[in-house]
């Protein structure tokens, strides 16, 4: 990633909302016979910018789930929201996934599939175009989505850094 990962230092006053992306079972063969434990991908946000994922591991889906939100909530991101869309499009890779996502104009929807589908509501974004390449794995997606989220910049953060106005910004 190129640009500056805006991480969300307290969650004391943020209402978090976390959605379920994924439930996996996972069985160990021991001679006693065979151990089941679960693992679960979950992401967390505030539906106004901030977002973040985790994953929890343990014998009983709801323990997993309550360790997935903790891990989720130290993980949290800033991301540039603009009147329900992105400011940009953007392309990121994490393992096997390829995401790309790209702004849309009010009333078009969230048009992304699965595992971008969840993180994408819940940083907030109510119109964007969304496509995924690549594998399909949740674990790997969840992650290369995010990556595209924290590479996104407003005109604003753009003007700041360059050390000029934000109509500058777009004139040249």
């Amino acid at each position: 990633m190129t640009g500056k990962i805006n991480r969300v230092k307290s969650t004391n006053d943020i209402e978090l909302k976390d959605r379920l992306v994924a439930i996996n079972r996972v069985t160990k063969v021991t001679k006693g016979g065979r151990t089941f434990s679960f693992s679960a991908i979950v992401v967390v946000g505030n539906e106004a910018g901030i977002v973040g994922w985790g994953l929890g591991k343990a014998s009983e889906v709801t323990t997993a789930i309550a360790k997935g939100v903790e891990a989720a909530k130290k993980n949290l991101v800033k991301v540039p929201v603009l009147k329900g869309t992105i400011p940009h499009d953007q392309l990121a890779k994490f393992g096997g996934a390829l995401v790309y996502i790209k702004p849309a104009s009010p009333g078009t929807g969230v048009k992304a599939g699965g595992a971008m589908r969840a993180v994408l509501e819940s940083v907030g974004i109510t119109d964007v175009l969304a496509k995924s390449k690549g594998s399909s794995n949740p674990h790997n997606l969840v992650k290369a989505t995010i990556a595209a989220l924290c590479e996104l910049r407003d005109a604003a953060t753009v003007a700041q850094n360059r050390g000029i106005s934000v109509e500058k910004v777009f004139k040249g």
